[in-house]
């Protein structure tokens, strides 16, 4: 415990940067959700809204699953060992499947044009394109809460705070920055790029959680 102490500073910073790292990887995908942020973002309509919606969502399921796995490993101390041999494998197979798809043409395009949404409409998508995908819960609550619960109690929350800003970051960036990134977004070889590094990112992660199970730090 005094070790861990001393080492704090340093220590939260690669926590810090291990939650960026993993819920960036997660994160970024041409989906339904990203593209109704990036043409909110194109027709500069409720595009801070749908971003603070966005992210706000991502931050609450998160620390809810931090939080609510942390209790399950405290109460099943086996259960944190099997956690990270499945998050390894699962972050494992995430990064194949980025490197295949690095392999091949994507592309993703936000129509701008159309009739445009109130607030409460615009509101009510977000909502639906994040709540009602079961992909977002296996992620936030799941996934990335079973990792972050396994850190010590005193860096849980600079876990969290990673990946809720890797979060935040990447809707803001969609969303205000997206006349100068839909171009970016509409070519294929970006996509691979961006695809080969989540899936070296993964894998990293997934060493890293093979290495705690094994030696149990």
């Amino acid at each position: 415990m005094d070790s861990l102490a001393l080492s704090f500073p340093s220590t939260s910073l690669g926590v810090f940067a291990q939650g960026v790292a993993l819920s960036f990887g997660l994160i970024v995908a041409i989906g339904a959700q990203n593209a109704f942020v990036l043409r909110q973002g194109l027709r500069r309509e409720h595009v801070g809204l749908v971003v603070a919606f966005c992210a706000a969502a991502d931050a609450l399921l998160i620390g809810a699953g931090v939080l609510g796995m942390a209790q399950a490993l405290g109460e099943r101390p086996a259960l944190a060992h099997w956690l990270a041999i499945a998050g390894a494998v699962f972050l494992a197979v995430y990064g194949v499947r980025a490197l295949q798809r690095a392999r091949h043409a994507a592309r993703m395009d936000a129509v701008a044009h159309g009739g445009g949404f109130s607030r409460r409409a615009a509101l009510a998508q977000a909502a639906a394109f994040t709540l009602l995908n079961p992909h977002v819960y296996l992620d936030t609550v799941v996934l990335v809460g079973s990792i972050g619960a396994q850190q010590a109690s005193a860096l849980r929350i600079w876990f969290v705070a990673g990946a809720s800003a890797a979060s935040l970051c990447w809707f803001g960036m969609l969303g205000f920055g997206a006349r100068w990134l839909a171009p970016w977004f509409a070519r294929p070889l970006a996509w691979r790029v961006l695809d080969a590094a989540i899936g070296v990112t993964m894998f990293v992660l997934s060493g890293l959680l093979v290495q705690k199970a094994m030696t149990g730090v």
